[in-house]
């Protein structure tokens, strides 16, 4: 497995992966899936101290899924956003990470946010945030096992396929 700062031509996998989320889970709060337009406007959006990135496998060979850049397979995708838009929280980036269902298991999710946290230091930020799903026990356990500790849950914040859903955040200082 390799892990690289994603690319326009990562645009499809990237959104084949996250529209699965969008219709069949509550992991995401997005309930419309994203065109090829609206995917390539949000990675144009996280290049720099925002960066997008993918992990991938170059020897996927045979193997169904999507693929990346140099036709690799793409088993996930992870992302720094703006935490929030006031000036004062420059210094906090929000993460992201999302791992094809046929690579789970697999330690990408692991990989994908350790890499996160690389870049989140090099490019200067004081803290990191992650808003997840307060049902995602897998999620909420890689961020724990990464250093991130609970400092609050949003309840019923939320509502999607005819269900509330609480948001539980963490944050790890860098």
């Amino acid at each position: 497995m390799q892990i690289r700062l994603a690319t326009s031509a990562d645009a499809e996998a990237i959104r084949s992966i996250y529209n699965v989320e969008v219709l069949d889970s509550t992991n995401t709060f997005d309930m419309v899936p994203r065109t090829k337009a609206e995917q390539k406007a949000w990675l144009a959006e996280h290049q720099g101290v925002h960066p997008a990135i993918v992990a991938t496998d170059a020897a996927g060979g045979a193997v169904e899924g999507p693929r990346g850049a140099g036709g690799e397979l793409v088993l996930g995708f992870g992302s720094l956003s703006v935490f929030r838009s006031r000036s004062g929280y420059a210094a906090t980036a929000e993460n992201s990470v999302y791992v094809d269902r046929s690579a789970r298991g697999r330690g990408v999710g692991r990989a994908l946010l350790a890499e996160l946290l690389v870049l989140a230091s090099a490019h200067g930020f004081h803290s990191v945030i992650a808003r997840i799903a307060g049902h995602n026990e897998t999620s909420i356990g890689l961020h724990t096992a990464a250093g991130f500790e609970l400092v609050g849950v949003e309840r019923e914040i939320g509502r999607k396929h005819r269900q509330w859903l609480d948001v539980v955040e963490l944050q790890r200082l860098l």
